[in-house]
C-alpha cells in the first residue's frame, strides 16, 4: 500500500523533508533486514516447494494492483500482502521481506516507478513486516511454520500482528503522502481508511487460511485465488464507483463533487502550512464559462457541441498543466483549482493561458468554430475560506468579466449583487413589491421639453424607493440589487402598472403626456412585458403612443438575437422605443440600422460637457446629425444651464430634459409645475420648478 499519484510539485523545503524522511525509512528497512538475513537460510530450510509457490504467486499477484478511493493522492493495495504476510507466519521476518522486495521490484518496473519510489515502497513493507515479527514473538515456538500446531491464542496473536502490519504501514505511507502533499495527516487518513482497512485486512486475515491450507495439501494453496479475486474485485467496483461519482462522463474531467473535494483539501494543506511556519498560503478557483456556447448548439446541434465541449476540456488540461485541477461543471462551464501559486499574479497567468489557447479556433467537421470564454478569480482564504463561498464568489467574478466584455476578473465585493447587506436589500425591497399598501416604491417624473416650442412633451418615469431605515435608496443601488435575481420580474411590472395608472389618472384630468420609463436586460429576453403592456394599455384606455420604452446599448448586447425578437413585438403594438445613453455603447451605428427606434438619448456625459469641451461639443452635433439623417428623434438629458440649451437648439436637438427646466417630483407636484410652466424663451431666467 503506497501513493499512487504524486501530482503537485512540492515546495523545495516540504520537498528536502520529504525525500529526507523516505531516505529515514530505507536506513531503518535496510538495517533491521541486514540483521535478519543470516538466519534466512535456517527458516526456510523446510518446506522449500512451498515457500516457492507462495513467493510466486506473491510477485504474480501484484501484476494487478488496486487503486484505493481518495483523490490525487489515492494510494495502491497490492495482493502480494497475502501470500508475503503468510510466509512471515511461516518462516519469519526474512523470507517475507525477500518475497516482498522482489514483488516490488516486479511491480515498479511494470508502472515505471522512480528508483526513490520502489526503495521507499520495499522499505515501508519492510519496517511493517519487523512490527509484525515482534508481535508474532508472543506465541510460544513457531506454531505457524510447518509441521506446527497453531492454537486459539496463536490465532489471536497473528491477528494482533496483521493489524500491526496495517497500522505501521498505513502510518508510514500516510506521512509520505503528507509530506509530498501537504494537509493534514488525520484528514488523509481518514478520507480511506475504511476501505483500505477493509481491503487489506482482507488479505492479511487470509493469510492464516493459506497456512491452514498448506496444512492439509499444498495443493489447496492455489484455491485462496479464487477469495482474492474477490476481494481484487470488490476493490475494482470501490475504486470505479468511487472514479464514476467524481468524473464527467461527456468529457471525462473531474466533476463538482471531485472539484468541492480538491478545494477542501486544498484548504486543509493551506491550513497546516500557516500553521506550520505563520505565512498565509493560498491556492485559486478560476471559472469558465465559453462564450456562444449556446448558438453552436443552436445551429450544429448537441452532438457538435458535445465534441466541442470534450476538444475545450482537452484543451484547458493542457493550459494548465498537470499541477492544477480542470473540473467541468456542467453545461459550458468549467472550473481549475491551481493549487501551486502563491499570488494573484501567478492565478492571472493561468488565466491568461487558458483565454490564450481558447482563442484558437476548433475545427470540426470543416467548420471553423471561435470560441472564448469569461473567466472569474477567487483566492483562498481572501474571497472565502469553504467552497460555496469560493465558488460563489468566482462566478460573480465571471459574470462581471461577461458583463464588461474582458477575458478575466478577480472577484471583487463592489460588483458581487448577492453580499449580506444587498440581500438584505433584496428582501426588503420584495417584501416592497409584494404588499400592495406599500408605498416605500414610487415614482417620480422628470419632464421633456420641445426645444423649439418649449412645449413639454413628455415625461420620464424615474423609480425611488424610500426604505424605512436606509431612507432615500440610490436609483443606481436599487437596480444593482434588483437586476440579477427574480425581484426585477417584480419591479418590472410595478413600474408598468403604476405608470400607465398614472398616464389614464392624468387623462381623466384633461392632461395627455407621453411617458418614459426604463427596462432591463431581463426584461427583454422574454415576450411577458410585451403581453403585460399590451393588457395594461387596453385596461386603462391608453394609446400605446403616449409610453415608449427606454433601453441601453448594454441590454442590446447581451443576446442581441432574442432582445431584437421583443423589440419587434413592441413596435408591432405601437409602443415607442428610445435608445439611452447613446454614444457610450460599442455598435450604435449597428444599432441604429437595424432596430425600431424612435428617438436616441444623448448621454448625459457628453452634453454636461459641450460648454466648456469642444470635443463633446463635436460628439453631440454628429449624434444629432446623424438621427436627423435617419429620421429620429434626439433628446438630450442633462440640460442644466441655458448656455447648454442654446448650444443644443443650435445644434437641432429636438427635446431636452434636466434641471434647467426642472428636477424629478411626484405626480402630483407635476400637476402644479405644469401650470406655473412657462417655456424658457420667453424668460431671462426660466422657473426651475
Amino acid at each position: 500500500m503506497y501513493p499512487a499519484a504524486m501530482r503537485n510539485t512540492p515546495p523545495p523545503q516540504r520537498e528536502r523533508i520529504f525525500f529526507g524522511y523516505v531516505a529515514t525509512v530505507c536506513v531503518v528497512a535496510v538495517v533491521i533486514t541486514a540483521l535478519a538475513l543470516p538466519d534466512l537460510q535456517h527458516h526456510i530450510g523446510r518446506s522449500m516447494d512451498v515457500y516457492w509457490v507462495l513467493a510466486g504467486f506473491a510477485v504474480i499477484g501484484d501484476a494487478r494492483p488496486v487503486t484505493t478511493p481518495g483523490g490525487r493522492s489515492s494510494m495502491m493495495v497490492f495482493p502480494s500482502i497475502c501470500f508475503t504476510f503468510a510466509i512471515l507466519l511461516m518462516w519469519g521476518f526474512a523470507a517475507a521481506v525477500v518475497v516482498q522486495t522482489a514483488a516490488v521490484i516486479v511491480s515498479s518496473t511494470q508502472l515505471r516507478h522512480r528508483l526513490w519510489r520502489a526503495a521507499f515502497n520495499a522499505s515501508q513493507y519492510a519496517v511493517s513486516f519487523g512490527a509484525a515479527s515482534l508481535v508474532l514473538k508472543m506465541s510460544s515456538g513457531q506454531p505457524f511454520a510447518p509441521g506446527g500446531e497453531p492454537g486459539w491464542v496463536d490465532v489471536i496473536v497473528a491477528v494482533a500482528a496483521a493489524s500491526v502490519w496495517f497500522v505501521v504501514n498505513y502510518a508510514l505511507v500516510t506521512a509520505a503522502v503528507g509530506l509530498r502533499f501537504g494537509g493534514s495527516w488525520w484528514q488523509i487518513m481518514r478520507r480511506s481508511i475504511a476501505f483500505d482497512a477493509l481491503t487489506t485486512g482482507s488479505l492479511l486475515l487470509l493469510a492464516p487460511v493459506l497456512v491452514g491450507a498448506e496444512r492439509a495439501s499444498a495443493a489447496l494453496i492455489p484455491l485462496i485465488i479464487v477469495p482474492l479475486i474477490a476481494v481484487n474485485r470488490m476493490a475494482r467496483l470501490a475504486t470505479e464507483q468511487d472514479r464514476v461519482a467524481k468524473t464527467d462522463p461527456l468529457t471525462a474531467l473531474a466533476n463538482r463533487t471531485a472539484l468541492m473535494s480538491e478545494v477542501a483539501d486544498q484548504a486543509a494543506v493551506c491550513t497546516q502550512r500557516a500553521a506550520t511556519d505563520g505565512n498565509d498560503h493560498h491556492f485559486a478557483l478560476l471559472v469558465l464559462d465559453i462564450d456562444r456556447f449556446k448558438y453552436v448548439n443552436d445551429a450544429l446541434g448537441h452532438e457538435v457541441g458535445d465534441r466541442l465541449l470534450v476538444e475545450i476540456g482537452r484543451r484547458l488540461e493542457r493550459a494548465v498543466g498537470d499541477e492544477n485541477l480542470v473540473a467541468r461543471l456542467g453545461g459550458d462551464e468549467f472550473a481549475v483549482v491551481a493549487p501551486a501559486i502563491e499570488t494573484l499574479s501567478d492565478a492571472r497567468d493561468i488565466a491568461g493561458r487558458i483565454s490564450v489557447i481558447l482563442s484558437v479556433p476548433v475545427v470540426l467537421d470543416g467548420l471553423s468554430l471561435d470560441v472564448g470564454g469569461s473567466i472569474g478569480i477567487a483566492m483562498y482564504p481572501a474571497h472565502g475560506g469553504d467552497f460555496a463561498t469560493l465558488m460563489r464568489h468566482a462566478d460573480v467574478a465571471m459574470y462581471d468579466a461577461k458583463m464588461r466584455g474582458d477575458a478575466v476578473a478577480v472577484y471583487a465585493p463592489e460588483a458581487d449583487h448577492n453580499s449580506p447587506a444587498r440581500l438584505s436589500l433584496l428582501a426588503d425591497l420584495r417584501g416592497a413589491l409584494v404588499t400592495p399598501e406599500s408605498t416605500e416604491v414610487a415614482f417620480y417624473y422628470q419632464p421633456q421639453v420641445e426645444m423649439a416650442s418649449g412645449e413639454v412633451v413628455g415625461v420620464e418615469a424615474l423609480l425611488r424607493w424610500h426604505h424605512p431605515e436606509h431612507g432615500l435608496i440610490d436609483p443606481e443601488e436599487l437596480i444593482r440589487v434588483a437586476e440579477h435575481s427574480g425581484v426585477m420580474r417584480l419591479l418590472t411590472l410595478r413600474v408598468i402598472d403604476d405608470v400607465i395608472a398614472q398616464l389614464a389618472k392624468w387623462r381623466a384630468n384633461g392632461l395627455t403626456l407621453r411617458a418614459s420609463i426604463n427596462v432591463s436586460v431581463r426584461d427583454l429576453h422574454t415576450g411577458e412585458i410585451v403581453d403585460r403592456l399590451a393588457d395594461r394599455l387596453a385596461h386603462h384606455q391608453i394609446a400605446p403612443e403616449q409610453l415608449q420604452l427606454e433601453i441601453t446599448e448594454g441590454a442590446l448586447m447581451a443576446d442581441p438575437r432574442r432582445v431584437l425578437t421583443t423589440l419587434q413585438r413592441l413596435d408591432k403594438v405601437g409602443i415607442a422605443l428610445s435608445l439611452d445613453d447613446f454614444g457610450t455603447g460599442y455598435s450604435s451605428m449597428q444599432h441604429l440600422r437595424r432596430l425600431p427606434l424612435a428617438e436616441v438619448k444623448i448621454d448625459r456625459s457628453f452634453v454636461l460637457g459641450m460648454v466648456n469641451d469642444s470635443d463633446d461639443e463635436a460628439i453631440v452635433r454628429s449624434i444629432i446629425e446623424l438621427a436627423g439623417a435617419l429620421g429620429l428623434r434626439v433628446v438630450a438629458e442633462g440640460v442644466e444651464d441655458d448656455r447648454t440649451r442654446r448650444l443644443l437648439l443650435a445644434a437641432g436637438c429636438h427635446v431636452a430634459q434636466g434641471w434647467f427646466y426642472a428636477r424629478p417630483m411626484p405626480a402630483d407636484e407635476l400637476v402644479g409645475w405644469l401650470g406655473r410652466y412657462r417655456p424658457p424663451q420667453q424668460l431671462d431666467w426660466p422657473v426651475a420648478g
